[in-house]
Parts: C-alpha cells; sequence; structure tokens
C-alpha cells in the first residue's frame, strides 16, 4: 500500500526495511556439508556466491581422504572450504598434520573448526580441541584462524561452568599461537538460548564473531532425529510450541523465525553470521539462503516465507 503521495505507507515501509535487514544478514551465511557430488555441487554453484566459506565435516566411519576429496571440490568450483578438524580421529599430532597438509596444498584451506569430535574414546594423544591448538601444528603449517565450539543449548555430558572454562581456555591458547578465532555454535531451534549464549560472551569482553547454528529446509522427522543425535534437548522440548518451526509439519521446516529475529538484534549482538547445517542436502540449503539473500521472501506474522523465482 502507498500513500496519497506515491510513497510507500511506513507499514510498508517498515515491511521493506525488514526485508532488506534479513537479506542483508543470509548474504553473511556459511554452510556445512559432507561429501558432495558433481551435480549437487552444481546445483549449489547456480545459488551460492564465489568465496563462500562451507565447512565440511569429519565423520568418523569415514575415511578421511574424502574430506580432502569434498574440500578440494569446492575449492576448484570457487568456495572456501574450512575442514573440520576432528582431533580424536588422529593417532597423534603428526597424522594430524599431514591430513591438514593435505588440505592446504590440495584445497588451498587458511581456516578450521578444531573440535574433539564424535568419537568417545580418542585415537591417540589428541583428548580435545584445546590439545590440538596449544600442539602449535595449526600455526605451523599456515593456518590463519579457527573454529571453536559454542553450545546454546548447553553440551549433554559437560556442565555449563566446564563449557566456559574450556571456552576461555581456547581463546587464551589461540591468543598465544597468534590464531584469529571465531565461535561456531551447534545448531539450535529456538531464539533464546542463542540470545542467551551470545550476550553472555559479550559481557564476558568476548567479542569474537559467533557464526550462529542454524538448520537448513529440512523434514521435521529428519530435523528432530539430527537434536537427538547432537544433543539439542533444550531446543527440542520447546520445538511444539515454535509455530514457525512446525508451520509446514509435512513438507519441509524452516527457521526464517530465527533468521528474521536475528537480523533485527544483530545491533545489539555485535559480529553474528547465520551458518546453515544442511540435514536436508546442500542444494536445498543453499537455494533456501539463496533466495533469503536476494529479499525473495514475503513477511510473516513471526517470520516469512520464500517466494518463488
Amino acid at each position: 500500500m502507498t500513500s496519497a503521495t506515491g510513497a510507500p505507507s511506513a507499514s510498508e515501509g517498515a515491511k521493506q526495511d525488514a526485508v532488506a535487514r534479513i537479506s542483508a544478514f543470509a548474504r553473511k551465511a556459511s554452510f556445512e556439508t559432507t561429501r558432495l557430488s558433481e551435480q549437487e555441487l552444481a546445483e549449489v554453484a547456480g545459488v551460492t556466491p564465489p568465496g563462500s566459506a562451507i565447512y565440511v565435516s569429519a565423520i568418523p566411519s569415514r575415511p578421511l581422504d574424502e574430506q580432502v576429496t569434498t574440500s578440494s571440490m569446492l575449492h576448484g568450483a570457487g568456495y572456501e572450504p574450512v575442514p573440520h578438524l576432528a582431533v580424536r580421529n588422529f593417532f597423534s599430532v603428526t597424522a594430524m598434520e599431514d591430513h591438514l597438509r593435505k588440505l592446504i596444498d590440495g584445497a588451498g584451506v587458511k581456516r578450521a573448526l578444531v573440535i574433539a569430535g564424535d568419537r568417545e574414546q580418542p585415537e591417540g594423544t589428541l583428548s580435545d580441541a584445546l590439545a590440538a591448538i596449544r600442539s602449535g601444528a595449526l600455526q605451523r603449517l599456515g593456518i590463519t584462524e579457527i573454529g571453536i565450539s559454542g553450545y546454546p543449548d548447553g553440551h549433554p555430558r559437560i556442565a555449563d561452568a566446564a563449557l566456559e572454562q574450556a571456552l576461555t581456555d581456547k581463546l587464551k591458547a589461540a591468543a598465544d599461537a597468534g590464531l584469529g578465532v571465531r565461535i561456531v555454535t551447534q545448531f539450535t531451534m529456538s531464539t533464546d538460548p542463542i540470545v542467551e549464549l551470545v550476550t553472555k560472551l559479550r559481557q564476558r569482553g568476548i567479542d569474537n564473531p559467533v557464526s550462529i547454528g542454524l538448520a537448513g529446509p529440512t523434514s521435521m522427522t529428519t530435523l528432530l532425529r539430527f537434536a537427538r543425535i547432537c544433543g539439542v534437548k533444550a531446543s527440542t522440548r520447546g520445538l511444539m510450541s515454535n509455530i514457525g518451526l512446525v508451520k509446514n509439519m509435512i513438507g519441509a521446516s524452516t527457521a526464517d523465525p530465527i533468521v528474521r529475529a536475528l537480523a533485527e538484534l544483530e545491533d545489539k549482538l555485535g559480529n553474528i553470521h547465520p551458518h546453515f547445517f544442511s540435514f536436508g542436502g546442500l542444494p536445498a540449503t543453499a537455494r533456501w539462503v539463496g533466495a533469503v539473500a536476494t529479499g525473495r521472501i514475503k513477511m510473516t506474522k513471526e517470520g516469512f516465507d520464500v517466494q518463488k523465482a
């Protein structure tokens, strides 16, 4: 609706401003994947800007060379691969260095997400991310920035106080090593835990960039399955009251209410970015984020709907 002068009405102007904020926020997105076929990569390339960061996960049951192959494919297509360095998968610091060197030489890797990994018992001497940071291997090989984990919903096996101390220790060790640090959170299905976590970080004087883990479009069944695997219990309990996420119970669920809320809170929360887990496949996630980033959305009561091209 426009005014008598032809200018947008106040309500229409507010909607346009909201769309612009959401689109700008989505344009800062990073993504996460495991393996990619050439066809899937071609689909991603059609909607995702070159240079975008795409994290490549490490699964204990899969060969490490698969991560190198996927990272090389992404690099060749003009994207920045950011591999998960799951340190418990390595027998030694030397083995970790050998793998990292393959990623650097074959895929131009400059950043890595340093995590303990899903393996309950370490394969060798590296028990956690802190040990890898302190080893000196990362900066020795030319890594300039690392990602470390954040947990909006807490950790299923680690107390909150221990998580806070671990974060403090990793930030200090990285600073001592001359490494930049980005905090990359586990995915969540509610806005409140994210806001609480980032607010606490800022109150502690931690102004590092925070990549907020969100789920890309996927079925509700798949979303709940990954929530259980990842220990996202607090969000799961509140999921059924989150209208935005359950509005498409039969089709795909999307994180539009969270994206909208974070875009509105970005100035308050500081340096934050959306980071999408592609549980429904990277092409589907990339298409959804691409539509949002180009403003192809219609505002709804709590979130927004993506419009067809």
